[in-house]
């Protein structure tokens, strides 16, 4: 199981946050242990002088005395009674005190204190342990006791500790192990060899992941993955369709063409035709191939892979709108044109796709019987914005619902709306973007943002108007 694994990590973090609790637990442990010893002792003591009242005489001979401290492992006892009689076992020359601990004062601290003193400590002092008697309600036993014995009592107390201890971290880490593993390690492997064998080969509908019906969040988490992987299988597969039908109608639309271009030789030669009937219908046959043949180029341009080539450059946007009248080949009184653009206003676009952007707005306007055009430019907010206003019939709701959605966002009828979805690409290519700002009986409004130029912005001059 190599350490890098979760379940190597899982299993050495339990052992040590156990060995630490265990650490915690045994500083008082021990504490505890080291008064419960003085307890005994002085219960020990207080039994032992019980052999004074035995005797007669009140007192024993000292061979008995010192088997009696022999046995409770003191060189001296001394019992206050309440009554303010005193009975007293000690040895011959009992050793003078070193340290004095009194039973009845202190708190946890200060007892876990003087415990590790005692652990730590070397040599063999004499202490001096006074503590209530427990069978004589008001009585003090007082011992004088070595502190060598109680160390190690304690050291094998503390080993008994750390043996129970490590039974204990194994046991708990080697459960917490064993149930991490089945709970956790194993589903989240399985949820992982999934994804890679997914990843391998994402068409292939054997490697979705069955989910295993559990209700917690790895339930949660195997349904969603599995509900992912179905989808992205789903979208590859539409899009290998897409793929092809894509190639499938490149080749048409390029047949297409070959055949609308001998077409429109042909219908050149009808124009000049001296039937009457055949020059009237030449120009709307004309039309129609015109059509034809945008139509194809538009979609070829659509279904073209990447971004469109993009040539930035810094230069005056009043020049660029100005081109615009001529090539919608109107006149005033059909259409007219209203300029409020800054002739200092300067953008950095490709200036190519932006007035292709612009045409193709202004030629969606006359479509929709506009008689009146207006393109508005200003700097705002740290782009450049320009508005583009007709006062046609306006959008349908059909239209509005899927604007900018090649097929479907076209508003009369024959149309292919890639223009507007086209437009939209080209801006947002350059960093701009295009949006319908308002569209009702009485017009509509588009707008297109473009960066800023590299340089900062002229100061712009009061805006002029004219008309085309």
């Amino acid at each position: 199981m190599p350490i890098k694994s979760l379940s190597a990590r899982l299993l050495v973090l339990t052992i040590f946050f156990v060995m630490v609790s265990e650490v915690l637990i045994f500083v008082p442990s021990v504490a505890r242990y080291r008064m419960t010893y003085f307890d005994n002792h002085i219960a020990a003591g207080q039994l032992a002088s019980l052999a004074l009242e035995a005797s007669p005489t009140g007192k024993i001979d000292q061979a008995l005395t010192n088997q009696l401290l022999a046995q409770v492992g003191a060189h001296g006892i001394i019992v206050h009674r309440p009554n303010g009689v005193v009975r007293m076992l000690d040895a011959a020359m009992p050793p003078a005190a070193d340290v004095t601990f009194d039973l009845s004062k202190g708190n946890v601290p200060l007892w876990i204190q003087k415990s590790f003193e005692t652990l730590f400590s070397n040599g063999n002092r004499i202490m001096r342990v006074l503590g209530r008697s427990p069978f004589e309600p008001g009585a003090t036993v007082e011992l004088l006791l070595d502190e060598a014995p109680l160390r190690q009592e304690m050291w094998e107390f503390g080993g008994r500790i750390l043996q129970l201890s490590i039974i204990i971290s194994l046991t708990t880490a080697a459960l917490v192990y064993l149930s991490l593993q089945w709970l956790l390690v194993r589903p989240m492997r399985r949820i992982t060899d999934s994804m890679t064998s997914f990843r391998q080969d994402p068409e292939d509908a054997s490697r979705r992941i069955a989910p295993s019906g559990r209700t917690d969040e790895i339930g949660r988490a195997e349904n969603e993955l599995a509900i992912l992987q179905e989808t992205v299988r789903q979208a590859l597969a539409q899009r290998a369709r897409l793929a092809a039908l894509g190639t499938a109608v490149t080749k048409i639309n390029h047949d297409l063409r070959s055949i609308l271009a001998t077409a429109r030789l042909v219908s050149d030669g009808l124009a000049d035709s001296a039937a009457p009937e055949v020059r009237r219908v030449a120009p709307r046959l004309l039309d129609a191939i015109d059509r034809a043949v945008a139509l194809c180029t538009r979609t070829l341009d659509f279904s073209r892979e990447g971004a469109p080539p993009f040539a930035p450059s810094e230069f005056a946007l009043l020049p660029l709108i100005e081109e615009i009248a001529p090539a919608l080949a109107v006149s005033e009184h059909e259409l007219a044109i209203e300029l409020s653009v800054a002739p200092g206003l300067s953008v950095r676009a490709d200036r190519d796709q932006l007035y292709r952007v612009l045409l193709n707005l202004a030629r969606n306007a006359i479509e929709a019987g506009a008689r009146h055009l207006r393109f508005a430019a200003s700097f705002d907010a740290g782009a450049v914005v320009v508005e583009i206003a007709d006062d046609g019939h306006g959008l349908p709701p059909r239209a509005q619902e899927n604007l900018f959605r090649p097929f479907f966002g076209s508003a009369r009828p024959g149309g292919s709306g890639l223009g507007l979805a086209i437009a939209r690409e080209l801006m947002r290519a350059q960093g701009g973007d295009l949006v319908l700002v308002a569209t009702t009986g009485g017009g509509t409004v588009f707008r297109l943002t473009l960066p800023p130029p590299s340089a900062h912005l002229e100061a712009a001059a009061p805006a002029r108007s004219s008309g085309s």
